[in-house]
């Protein structure tokens, strides 16, 4: 139960913060760049309904698209999300009213517009979630075909945005392409941060300290190896393991204290696939 609450709780704060970036810094800066909300933008601006009501209208259509083609599983996480998102930057159009922009600084505002729905959506996919959207045309289009949905998806958020030229002006246009380069990278920047491990190969005489350590102070488990230096010939063992930043730093200086000797070799990586870390 406190594992479903927490979880619960990741998905509401991801999701608010996609909605607070899109509502204060997107929507009021007519930054086109991203899926249904940029659509969102364009047809806020022929002033016959708000962003936020658009984007709850056309989020409601996919979902209820979504469940009728890809079934009750599809709506879990994604029903809730996509729900909570489109109900939130409706209430924030009538909570917090805005005629403009909370600043005179489009950079730095579109900075925030891509940072804060960037992260939240990250922690989405880090979670197997999704804010809904253009994710569900994708999902739908992927279970029928062997289309390419990534370069698709990139193609209708180019539309959308390029469409920002024509209903506002070069500047808005040109900042929008600006959000929608950086955006991508952005959410994958963040995801590798969340995931990033070390993985350690270390080249030592003496291995059980050093596995004695890693098992039972920090509940890891490693592979050894017997093995022979190239320049010395002498027997040597190669043991290698994969830990979180903490316990990285920990096996580090207690292979420092205990063995000053061995030959240490630290990866970043954040694709780890396995027990103790991220299941297929």
């Amino acid at each position: 139960m406190k594992e479903r609450i927490r979880y619960i709780l990741m998905l509401t704060f991801s999701t608010l913060l996609i909605a607070a970036g899109t509502y204060f810094f997107k929507f009021t800066n007519n930054f086109t760049f991203g899926g249904v909300t940029g659509l969102a933008v364009l047809v806020a601006r022929s002033g016959l309904i708000s962003a936020g009501d658009f984007n709850l209208i056309m989020s409601m259509i996919l979902l209820v698209i979504g469940l009728i083609v890809l079934g009750k599983k599809f709506a879990a996480k994604t029903a809730y999300c996509s729900i909570l998102l489109s109900l939130a930057l409706s209430a924030m159009e009538r909570i917090w009213p805005m005629s403009g922009p909370l600043t005179d600084q489009p950079m730095l505002e579109l900075c925030f517009a891509i940072a804060l729905p960037a992260l939240g959506s990250a922690i989405l996919f880090n979670i197997g979630a999704s804010s809904g959207g253009t994710d569900i045309v994708a999902m739908i289009v992927k279970k029928y075909s062997s289309f390419d949905i990534g370069r698709a998806l990139l193609l209708s958020d180019a539309l959308i945005t390029a469409a920002g030229f024509l209903v506002f002006d070069i500047e808005t246009g040109l900042y929008s392409v600006l959000g929608l380069a950086i955006r991508s990278f952005m959410v994958d920047t963040f995801i590798e941060s969340f995931n990033l491990s070390k993985y350690f190969n270390v080249v030592c005489d003496h291995p059980e300290p050093i596995c004695d350590f890693i098992v039972h102070t920090l509940g890891r488990s490693a592979s050894v190896f017997e093995a022979k230096g190239a320049y010395s010939g002498k027997e040597k063992h190669i043991i290698l393991t994969a830990l979180n930043r903490v316990q990285a730093v920990r096996l580090r200086n207690y292979i420092k204290a205990t063995e000053p000797t061995a030959f240490i070799l630290i990866s970043n990586t954040s694709e780890i696939i396995g027990k103790g870390f991220h299941s297929v």
